[in-house]
């Protein structure tokens, strides 16, 4: 029969540093008693993971919780380290920063969920590298962004602009859904639509109206990835299907908030066109990939080599092999965009035979060239 050595007092368990079993044990049967004592950490982990689990239930993005913290400077390294340095301080005498934040990655965006508990002064200066969509769920924020000013709230989105300098100050409680978006995939696509390189940054006017036209649509798909990631569906990550989601987003954006090529970007897009012009570029389309000849768009258009000519420079300001060319540069850079194979397989695909001339285009139309263009479509910024 085991006789118990009882009672133990806790100076005799700390002094032993055994488990509870082997302190009680009498020979070699050992009690059915827990082999160990819970630490304070395990059992600070324990509450940690109960919050975890209760926050996965009823806040956006739950199941991809970065950190949850009531420490000022650990809010601020960690929120950090997903955007840019940044001033993070509480506002208002014995004020808890009550932070969370929520991370979903793609490759060339991400989707985050970030709630202050206290009001907050939130200072990151240029953001440099991406542009931000903030779409309050509650609360809202002052903001400040170059020479701009306005609040937003449920009804009002804010765009902050990488180049121009930021300060915003949110309200107590707030938490808002952030879309970031590299400032390179972005400017890459507007160059796509403009079928030119942009000449200057691209800067956007907010706020974005979040219930009615456009601005409503964004953010409505903006909430709609959110759940479905919530449901363990997520559309972000890799693939052609998360690639063209991100695509729609940015498309999305340009239609959503007023922006300085917003009148070169209508135009572009929806410029009326004389029939023989339609004409013309229909034929173009529909034979991309042929050694097609000026004379051969100019019969398809019914016009002569002149009058085909004129009407390129006067609704295009390009000729009409120009128009051609650039049309197989833009389908080879979205191709790019969609890691549809390698540099000489795109080539190749849209009727380039000549490499380094290819090359040579391309970086003078895009900026940069297609190993570079590849390169950032597989999305280095948003990785885990």
């Amino acid at each position: 029969m085991v006789r118990l050595r009882y009672p133990l007092d806790a100076a005799t368990i700390r002094k032993t540093k055994k488990s509870v079993g082997k302190v009680i044990q009498n020979g070699g049967d050992v009690l059915g008693f827990p082999q160990c004592l819970p630490k304070s950490g395990q059992i600070r982990e324990r509450r940690m993971q109960k919050a975890r689990n209760v926050a996965r239930s009823d806040r956006p993005l739950g199941r991809h919780v970065l950190f949850a913290s009531d420490e000022l400077d650990e809010a601020r390294d960690k929120v950090a380290a997903v955007f840019c340095p940044h001033r993070l301080e509480t506002i208002g005498r014995g004020a808890r920063i009550s932070a969370r934040h929520h991370h979903l990655p793609g490759e060339r965006l991400s989707l985050n969920y970030i709630e202050y508990g206290a009001k907050t002064l939130i200072a990151p200066g240029q953001l440099e590298s991406f542009y931000l969509v903030q779409i309050p769920l509650r609360g809202g924020a002052a903001i400040a962004n170059g020479t701009q000013r306005y609040a937003s709230d449920p009804n009002r989105a804010a765009v902050l602009n990488p180049h121009q300098e930021t300060t915003m100050i949110w309200e107590e409680g707030t938490g808002q859904i952030l879309v970031q978006i590299d400032r390179k995939a972005l400017m890459a696509h507007l160059g796509a639509q403009l079928s030119r390189v942009p000449d200057r940054s691209l800067g956007f006017d907010g706020p974005i109206d979040t219930q009615t036209g456009a601005g409503s649509a964004f953010c409505q798909l903006v909430r709609f990835l959110v759940s479905e990631a919530d449901q363990g569906r997520s559309a972000l990550g890799s693939g052609i299907m998360a690639r063209q989601m991100e695509t729609t987003l940015m498309a999305g954006l340009l239609e959503a908030c007023s922006h300085d090529y917003v009148t070169e970007f209508g135009r572009a897009r929806f410029a009326p066109r004389p029939r023989h012009l339609r004409l013309a570029e229909g034929f173009i389309e529909a034979h991309l990939t042929d050694p097609i000849t000026v004379e051969d768009i100019a019969d398809a258009a019914g016009l002569s080599v002149r009058g085909l000519q004129m009407a390129f420079r006067a609704y295009r300001d390009t000729t009409p092999l120009g128009f051609w060319r650039d049309l197989r540069l833009l389908r080879a850079h979205q191709s790019f965009m969609a890691q549809e194979g390698s540099v000489t397989d795109v080539a190749l695909k849209w009727g380039f035979t000549h490499f380094g001339r290819f090359s040579a285009m391309y970086r003078q139309k895009f900026g940069f060239s297609p190993r570079d263009a590849l390169r950032s479509s597989r999305g280095a910024h948003f990785q885990d």
